[in-house]
């Protein structure tokens, strides 16, 4: 949680200084966003082969990487800033969206991973810290403005101290990013031994009374065929379906974060104050979902959360896009930022159901998150030229629409080995053996299914 934390702090950190730098360099607003666009496709060329290079050296690789590539990206921004020099600026933008590009992957990979050892959903929770660090940001370059500190002095002291907590934090994470080789290797040695103790505790709780585990839809599945690459996951249709869910999620929550004020103060003729308060509205239903919503997943699973997430967002921005008066629409605000929250965290989650994939399918559905981001603010800002901001924002209900149709993809997904160990008589075990399965395996069709076959459970909501 330290490192996504430290990463919503240093990237709002900086983007709360924007205008400070743009009066720095002179610039005019569609210079400025020219340079922003520089760091949204410095992040999306490299989210693209960040499974490569997570699959191939390692996620405490990828992420030493990018904390140092971080820090020299901040220190070119701070002498862009001083200097008056634009293409050191801008090398210090693009700089910045490859180092969080490739710091995302694995960080995504490793808390998916913490969900699965914990057998609960936590990974949302991870993502909530991001956002309390981006509000922890944003008042940190609030501060910094108020005391005249200078821009480069805020950037290199945050490149120090953030590239000395993500050095101190690295060597602490789990393990489910080594080298995919090397994962392997250790893995096939305890995994039949895990499924054996999974399947055991589950039949045991079945007879003598434990939590009731029937009822749960189940698939037969077998072993991985052959290696695959990292870029093979561009190939699944299921990757490619859950990145559209991803995409969706992003549009919402990046137009929140680009347009929201702006739309509360030109739509109801509101001071700026009000209309970062609105925005603060949305920041804080997103996070305290995050924070506290992990048992709805957990109790109706990944796709009933995510249809009823879909639905609640859709409700609140047309509310918010429509309403009368500020209050209404701030009860809007409301409902999209609670609609938001979780759609993101069970993307991933989904993406990150076999360890051995994970880092490439979540590099995929990342990307299209970053295509968002690239896509989402020129396009909103050509609609609001004819629409007004409030309801140009109403065009994303197209993309939450989409999310909903599609909600079934991030159904947790059943796998198994033929290695001999069979289930037990009695319902198939539940969603967690599941993902203790999912080691290095993949699924498989009912018809290919064999009598060594493990039956498992996937999520209860799928069907």
């Amino acid at each position: 949680m330290c490192l996504f934390a430290l990463q919503g702090l240093t990237v709002a950190s900086w983007l709360a200084r924007l205008p400070a730098v743009r009066d720095a360099l002179g610039l005019s607003p569609s210079e400025l966003g020219v340079v922003l666009l520089v760091g949204a496709v410095g992040a999306l060329v490299t989210v693209t082969a960040a499974g490569v290079v997570v699959a191939r050296f390692g996620g405490r690789a990828a992420m030493t990487v990018a904390a140092g590539s971080a820090a020299v990206s901040f220190v070119l921004l701070g002498l862009g800033s001083a200097l008056g020099s634009l293409p050191l600026l801008t090398a210090g933008v693009f700089l910045n969206g490859v180092s969080a590009a490739l710091g995302t992957v694995p960080m995504n990979v490793e808390s998916a991973a913490v969900e699965r050892r914990m057998g609960r959903t936590v990974l949302p929770q991870f993502h909530a810290a991001f956002s309390i660090g981006a509000v922890l940001g944003s008042l940190l370059g609030a501060v910094t403005a108020h005391l005249g500190v200078s821009l480069f002095s805020q950037f290199v002291t945050t490149a120090a101290v953030a590239v000395a907590c993500r050095l101190a934090v690295i060597p602490h994470v789990i393990l489910d990013t080594l080298p995919a080789r090397e994962l392997a290797a250790r893995g096939e040695r305890t995994r039949l031994e895990q499924v054996r103790r999974e399947v055991v505790r589950r039949e045991q709780a079945r007879v003598e009374g434990g939590p009731d585990v029937a009822g749960e839809p189940f698939v037969a599945t077998g072993r991985r065929r052959g290696s695959r690459t990292a870029l093979g996951a561009w190939r699944e249709s299921r990757t490619l379906l859950i990145g559209l869910v991803i995409m969706a999620a992003a549009l919402s929550e990046g137009s929140a974060n680009n347009w929201l004020a702006l739309a509360v103060v030109d739509g109801f003729a509101q001071p700026q104050s009000v209309g970062a308060v609105v925005f603060g509205l949305f920041v804080a239903a997103m996070t305290t979902v995050r924070l506290l919503g992990t048992r709805l997943i957990d109790r109706y699973g990944r796709v009933s959360v995510l249809r009823t997430s879909g639905l609640v967002a859709l409700v609140g921005l047309l509310l918010f896009g429509f309403a009368p008066t500020l209050a209404l629409a701030g009860v809007g605000v409301v409902g999209w930022g609670m609609g938001a929250a979780l759609a993101v965290p069970i993307g991933i989650a989904a993406a990150s159901d076999d360890p051995l994939r994970a880092a490439g399918r979540v590099s995929v559905v990342s990307a299209f998150a970053s295509v968002a981001s690239i896509a989402a603010p020129p396009l909103l800002g050509i609609a609001a030229e004819s629409l007004g901001t409030r309801r140009a924002l109403v065009l994303i209900a197209v993309a939450m629409i989409v999310s909903v149709s599609l909600s079934r993809r991030v159904a947790l997904v059943g796998v198994g080995t033929r290695r001999g160990v069979v289930a037990p008589a009695g319902p198939p075990v539940g969603p967690l053996a599941a993902r203790v399965l999912s080691d290095s395996t993949r699924p498989i069709p009912l018809g290919e299914a064999g009598n060594g076959d493990i039956l498992v459970g996937t999520d209860r909501s799928a069907g």
